[in-house]
């Protein structure tokens, strides 16, 4: 007996189309690069390189690669290259020691107050310069509630946690009615006051950022959408709609970027990305990382003084809410560590000689009652 019973068709104008459509238009699979506008050696290098990390990248993001310049700054953090299969000494392939501080599978609990929360080990697209791609190509995992159980009990049994980081992979790249879920066991438990979703979908994967998602995340809990845009091209007219879907929901945004050799590392692109993020998509510049230990990255990092340079710079051309904080995720869990500049010359007793930001040196003396 067959049954009369038929898939709804998909209206064109059904939001979670579009972006089903984009995601299946991309790049999915390794066989997919054979589709791509490159030679028949970097077709084969790019072949070998995403044989040893996932690779994926929707059309939405392909289309903003220029593909007559190989050192195109879009197609340098999703096209696989075949310096990723260079390891360096002293790479790592857990940089910041995730596994370490894992006391239950999918929860990572660093800091006391807060924890990041794994429910899906898959992304929307897959970036090249990623310091969890080691995990994201073994573990391979999707969502499925019987998965979170251990970590929801952990987190339900630790009432100094106050904060829940959705990470991954990426948890928008869930549909509606798994978010909805984890938002609803997460904030059923009282002392949990914030739910923090880090995410590439807003600048990959824009036409996901739908009112079935945000409404998906909307509850009790306060919500901070921490995006990655890491150059000024990336911020086009469906991120600005996404983003705006965002904070009209009342959504906090912000933006951690990660500092790329030959994608962001000249003073000019960080001065347009830090500018556009806060003006035109209202996303306060939050991190601007240095390259994590991930192994076959060398050929992306810059050097700490270089980056130093290049914030010291920023912090001359740019207001205070356009300026990122210049971190380093130390290894083996040691956290984010500010790597600024020192403004302290020197100190006497209440009196230090401070350099302003005009790089003359002043004396400051304290006045305490």
């Amino acid at each position: 007996m067959t049954s009369d019973l038929k898939e709804p068709a998909i209206s064109p104008r059904d939001p979670d189309a579009a972006w089903q459509d984009d995601v299946r238009a991309g790049v999915r699979h390794v066989r997919d690069l054979a589709s791509l506008p490159l030679s028949p050696a970097q077709r084969a290098a790019a072949q070998e390189a995403a044989a040893g990390h996932k690779v994926r990248v929707p059309k939405a993001y392909l289309d903003l690669i220029d593909w007559d310049d190989p050192n195109d700054p879009i197609r340098a953090q999703v096209i696989p290259s075949p310096q990723e299969l260079v390891t360096a000494e002293g790479e790592l392939d857990d940089p910041i020691g995730d596994h370490d501080y894992s006391p239950v599978p999918r929860l990572t609990h660093r800091h006391a107050d807060r924890v990041l929360l794994f429910p899906t080990y898959q992304c929307a697209v897959y970036c090249r310069f990623c310091f969890r791609k080691e995990s994201l190509t073994a573990i391979g995992r999707g969502y499925t509630r019987e998965a979170l159980e251990p970590a929801l009990a952990y987190i339900a049994g630790h009432s100094e946690i106050r904060e829940v980081i959705l990470t991954g992979g990426d948890p928008l790249s869930l549909p509606d009615k798994a978010l909805a879920e984890i938002r609803a066991r997460i904030e059923a438990i009282p002392h949990v006051r914030l739910l923090r979703i880090h995410t590439r979908v807003p600048v990959a994967l824009p036409s996901r950022i739908t009112d079935g998602l945000v409404a998906a995340l909307q509850g009790r809990l306060m919500v901070t959408v921490v995006t990655h845009f890491n150059h000024p091209r990336e911020i086009t007219p469906a991120a600005e709609a996404a983003c705006r879907t965002m904070r009209q929901a009342g959504f906090v945004l912000l933006n951690q970027s990660v500092l790329l050799k030959g994608v962001n590392d000249d003073v000019e692109v960080l001065e347009e990305l830090c500018r556009e993020l806060m003006y035109r998509l209202g996303v306060k510049p939050y991190y601007l990382h240095h390259g994590d230990l991930a192994r076959g990255m060398a050929h992306r990092r810059t050097t700490i003084a270089e980056g130093q340079a290049l914030v010291a710079e920023l912090r001359q051309r740019l207001s205070g809410i356009c300026n990122p904080t210049y971190v380093i995720d130390l290894p083996y869990g040691g956290g984010k560590v500010p790597l600024g500049p020192s403004h302290i010359e020197a100190r006497e007793g209440e009196t230090w000689r401070i350099r302003g930001q005009d790089g003359e040196v002043r004396t400051y003396t304290e006045v305490v009652g």
